[in-house]
Order: C-alpha cells, then sequence, then structure tokens
C-alpha cells in the first residue's frame, strides 16, 4: 500500500541530524523530495546520499528541499553527515512509523530469510503537499540526477 501521485504526502513530525526538528507540513509552499533508505553509511545509503549532496546547489536553485529518512538514529545520521560531507538533511525515523505511513516499511526476502526493512523509495511532494510523483525499489545509479530532471 504505496503512495501514489495526487495522494496527500502524509505529514511527519522527526527529530534530524544537528538536533533540529522537521515537520512536513512547515515545508508547504516548495517542494520538497523525500527519499527513504535502508542505512547510514552502507554502500548504496552513502552513493545515494553523494549524489543528492552533489545536486543540491541546482534542487536549492529549484527551490526545492531534499530531505533522506531512515530509521538510523540522529547521532548515527550526525556521524553519516560530518563523514561524507553531505548537504542533505538527515531525519531519524527509529520507531519506524513514518516509514510505515508512506509505505516503504515493508516484508523484505535475502537468502531466504524473511525480514521488515526500507524499501529504497523517493517521493517527490509537490507545494500543496500531494504526492507529485514517487520512484519505489530505487536503484542508486543516475537517480537523483533523474529526480532533478522530473522537477524541471
Amino acid at each position: 500500500m504505496g503512495l501514489k501521485t495526487g495522494d496527500i504526502a502524509p505529514d511527519f513530525d522527526l527529530p534530524t541530524d544537528g538536533g533540529g526538528r522537521l515537520r512536513l507540513s512547515e515545508l508547504r509552499g516548495k517542494p520538497v523530495v523525500v527519499y527513504f533508505y535502508p542505512k547510514d553509511d552502507t554502500t548504496g545509503c552513502t552513493r545515494e546520499a553523494q549524489d543528492f549532496t552533489a545536486l543540491m546547489p541546482q534542487f536549492e536553485a529549484r527551490g526545492v528541499r531534499v530531505i533522506g529518512i531512515s530509521p538510523d538514529g540522529v547521532a548515527r545520521h550526525d556521524r553519516f553527515r560530518a563523514k561524507y560531507d553531505l548537504a542533505v538533511t538527515l531525519a531519524a525515523d527509529e520507531d519506524k512509523s513514518v516509514l510505515a505511513a508512506w509505505g516503504v516499511w515493508v516484508e523484505k526476502a535475502m537468502y531466504g530469510r524473511k525480514y521488515m526493512g526500507v524499501e529504497r523509495t523517493t517521493v517527490l511532494v509537490d507545494a500543496e503537499g500531494r504526492v507529485a510523483q514517487v520512484w519505489p525499489k530505487v536503484k542508486v545509479a543516475g537517480h537523483a540526477a533523474a529526480v532533478l530532471k522530473a522537477i524541471g
């Protein structure tokens, strides 16, 4: 049960790296890219964060905020952001309630073992708080550039 284009994006209020808090509804009036990823400082997640960071000047020029959300805690986000000099905001959803509300906390399988985890997904939320586009089961290579292109 994932989000579809036109849905109202579920609001959230989460702690962020650097000791901040972020409420999605407070960002209305401008588009927001929300990308969900499994874990800080892993190969794919690091590459995705670096790719969004490299394109931050172009996202900012379009007035777009980029937020990464994972179940990792704020302290881990702080270390991840500092280690790779990341420019994206990282929000912590340790109880996984936002991940569940957005439909990205799913059952996965690896080597015959089933477990719950984050399905790497990106959602573009328009200025009115509606889902403009969803990228499910993201493949990292070229993804940040594809999101930027979709924004125009």
